[in-house]
């Protein structure tokens, strides 16, 4: 298949981009900076500002489906209007282009526990806040999409540079609600997110919807 990955460069996005290329896709990895972006053969960098709507469709054209691992930056003061800005202007590119599938990867703060998003929770890191609800708000947003075949993946609740399990190609599914193991924790390493994703790729199994995985 032919993959465009949205922030190509990123913890998610370089996974990303390895684990379609070394199943044989063919990858265009969009990042600001493409000197940070994986060298292999069948992967193709380029530079596009994701807030070109234009741009952004006329290097997405032809490809099968677009990923979306754009990130406005954990530590940008303005991280919530950015985000915003950022994933709508997205959307709009990819259906100015002649893409129908985008698989947007966003956080796990719009997840319910016992009818409420963890977000929303008065134990919710308030230095990561910002960032969260904008990704749960743009979710809302993409929820009213009817033309694109849109999907949005929430990570689980422990994804990070510090999670250091690897890559296990071992994952559980989930909808609306964390996956928790055995021992109450919710926990996936970024090599299996990229799995999961590639996985969802190739399937298409959540067409128009939220979906997460964990251990």
């Amino acid at each position: 298949m032919k993959v465009a990955v949205i922030g190509a460069t990123g913890f998610v996005g370089q996974n990303l981009v390895n684990e379609l290329a070394e199943r044989g896709h063919e990858v265009l990895a969009i990042a600001r900076n493409t000197e940070k972006v994986i060298q292999k053969e069948n992967v193709v960098a380029k530079s596009v500002d994701v807030t070109n709507e234009q741009a952004l469709a006329a290097a997405v054209n032809g490809y099968d489906v677009v990923v979306s691992a754009f990130n406005a930056g954990w530590t940008n003061p303005n991280i919530y209007n950015d985000f915003i800005k950022g994933a709508e202007a997205i959307q709009a590119g990819v259906k100015a282009s002649n893409v129908n599938r985008l698989i947007v990867i966003g956080g796990a703060g719009s997840l319910f526990i016992d009818g409420k998003q963890l977000v929303d929770g008065e134990n919710f890191p308030a230095e990561i806040k910002p960032g969260a609800t904008a990704a749960r708000d743009y979710l809302n947003t993409l929820k009213e999409e009817k033309e694109l075949n849109w999907t949005f993946f929430s990570p689980a609740i422990e994804m990070h540079p510090g999670i250091t399990i690897g890559r296990t190609g071992k994952y559980r599914l989930g909808l609306e609600s964390p996956v928790f193991d055995e021992a109450g924790k919710c926990v996936l390493s970024v090599q299996d997110l990229a799995i999961v994703i590639a996985d969802e790729v190739e399937s298409n199994q959540h067409p128009r919807q939220r979906f997460t995985a964990a251990y």
